[in-house]
């Protein structure tokens, strides 16, 4: 029922009334029958709630002992059913906490059940009021917002409240954490710490989006020192649950702990900045040689390949024990992946691509340790040498495989070859847009197979003297890396920046390029290969396009 015009004026007139003396008076505590009149005026007219709405925050502190009433009658107008009375009391709540701090972790609880609302103004009105208590206290807000994220000690009670939580920290509070997050160093170290504890039981899209956040913090910037690499990576050793014991019970020719492997190959991914800045990949390294490695040629095509490529970009970063212990395992797949003469065996040419330049990159730091593997004749004056056994059947065995993938990878480039001259010929004769489209797309997916060939050659043509010389720089660029733009050699100072270096071999960033060009773009250039490979395997590179499977540990871990 709309109330009487004439008593919806006095409520108004009596609530400027109260305003005003409460205004004009220098101890505004000795105004109580005031403050409570607007207390009771907010529950009379619509207008009235409007004013009131305001009323009631703005000389709340100086009313402690009316501080319950005072917030039970806001929280009546935030649940009211007039849009206009909702939005200016959620307005409202910052100001409960501008001089009473105390009241922050409470309102933020308030704001947050609201995220969900239907109208947009609502929304946004919550999202403000949300914003002006981070800047009014941003340690205690955070605090506040993260226990709606929950962890495995105290998980979030509702959903759908975590999610709007997320979404809110994820596009209002991240783009402007230089302006939030201050003093800068304390408060990104708090919010290291809530994040890291939120990271308990996560899914995988929000662990790869607070990974993001945390390394543009300045505390994790260029100018970091190797401990906070080292947290970094410890981070995300501990999302790749290195220590769980893994599942390898085979199912048919998969293994069965997919999720598991899945999130492992994308850690290893996400690690690699970091392991390029000084932190240890020991724990994923010894973790894969020991339950992953053995069971690689079980593992789908697809996260078969992710694997290699992962291994690949570590390789260069390895130690010297490392590289020892995990050498034997590399030299075991090569020659599973390296076929014989005439023995039918499969040939993936991108595996033995990334197989190779990780075998380099292990053997250069320990040359010796491949005298038992491969044959080799390596001297360095150790023990290890074991120059006085006879391991020449392992080097006519390794030599032989190697002579074989030259001679398909060659015979695949002269095929690779004469079809790039026949989509020249296409691309000349094409008159549509979209069919020069696919011919550009396959001219770059031959190119890449011939980058893949080129690797493999580069990388055998040394393996077969006695005492090789391991490639152990950036001379080799990875066929699904980008192509590192040529230096400029002229006396001539070049003008511009220098394109940052890549994790593993200086030509692009890691994060970015590291798993490829993508799932099409890879399946694309599994054609370049198909019918040339030995065994009718395509020997292309193919990225996951899939996502990860429910975690053990609660939440989905899904991308």
């Amino acid at each position: 029922m709309a109330a009487d015009p004439s008593d919806e004026a006095k409520h108004i007139e009596k609530l400027y009334e109260f305003g005003e003396r409460l205004n004009e008076s220098k101890d505004k505590s000795q105004n109580v029958e005031d403050y409570q009149g607007i207390i009771s005026a907010a529950k009379t007219s619509m207008k009235a709630k409007q004013l009131a709405a305001q009323l009631i925050p703005r000389f709340f502190k100086f009313f402690p002992g009316l501080s319950s009433p005072a917030i039970d009658t806001h929280l009546d107008l935030i649940e009211e059913e007039e849009l206009g009375v909702r939005v200016q009391a959620i307005r409202g709540l910052p100001l409960f906490c501008k001089d009473t701090p105390e009241h922050i972790s409470k309102i933020v609880d308030i704001l947050v059940q609201l995220l969900h609302a239907d109208e947009f103004v609502e929304r946004d009105a919550v999202h403000k009021a949300l914003m002006a208590l981070l800047r009014q206290d941003v340690k205690a807000s955070l605090t506040a917002l993260f226990k709606h994220i929950g962890s495995v000690d105290e998980p979030s009670q509702d959903d759908i409240i975590r999610e709007k939580v997320l979404s809110f920290i994820r596009d209002k509070v991240f783009p402007i954490k230089a302006e939030v997050l201050k003093p800068q160093e304390e408060m990104e170290r708090h919010i290291t710490d809530l994040i890291k504890k939120s990271l308990e039981d996560v899914t995988g899209a929000e662990f790869r989006m607070f990974m993001d956040f945390l390394k543009g913090l300045s505390i994790f910037g260029d100018k970091a020192p190797k401990e906070r690499m080292v947290e970094l990576i410890g981070i995300i050793e501990g999302q790749a649950d290195l220590d769980a014991q893994f599942n390898c019970k085979m199912i048919g020719i998969q293994v069965s702990d997919a999720d598991h492997i899945d999130r492992l190959i994308s850690c290893l991914f996400m690690a690699l900045p970091f392991i390029v800045r000084g932190a240890s990949s020991s724990k994923f390294l010894n973790y894969l040689n020991k339950h992953i490695l053995p069971v690689s040629d079980m593992l789908s095509d697809e996260r078969r390949l992710d694997l290699l490529k992962a291994l690949a970009e570590v390789a260069p970063f390895t130690t010297p024990q490392d590289s020892r212990q995990i050498l034997p395992s590399v030299v075991q797949l090569l020659k599973k992946n390296m076929p014989r003469r005439k023995t039918g065996e499969e040939f993936n040419f991108t595996y033995v691509e990334c197989l190779l330049y990780t075998f380099h990159h292990l053997a250069h730091k320990v040359p010796n340790a491949t005298n038992s593997l491969c044959g080799y004749k390596i001297v360095t004056g150790q023990p290890s040498d074991r120059l006085g056994e006879d391991f020449a059947e392992q080097y006519k065995e390794f030599t032989e495989r190697l002579s074989y993938v030259e001679e398909l990878t060659r015979a695949t480039m002269k095929k690779l070859t004469q079809g790039m001259a026949e989509k020249n010929k296409a691309m000349a004769a094409a008159k549509s847009d979209e069919a020069k489209d696919t011919i550009k797309t396959e001219k770059q997916n031959t190119t890449t197979g011939l980058r893949t060939c080129n690797n493999i050659l580069a990388m055998t043509k040394a393996l077969h003297s006695k005492a090789p010389s391991f490639i152990g720089d950036k001379s080799i660029n990875l066929s699904w890396k980008e192509v590192p733009k040529p230096t400029v050699t002229s006396s001539t100072p070049a003008t511009g920046g220098k394109r940052p270096g890549n994790a593993a071999n200086g030509s692009g960033n890691p994060s970015k390029k590291g798993r490829g060009a993508g799932g099409i773009q890879n399946q694309l250039v599994n054609r370049a290969f198909e019918g040339l490979s030995h065994g009718g395997r395509s020997g292309g590179t193919r990225g996951r396009g899939r996502g990860w499977g429910g975690r053990g540990r609660g939440r989905g871990y899904n991308r």
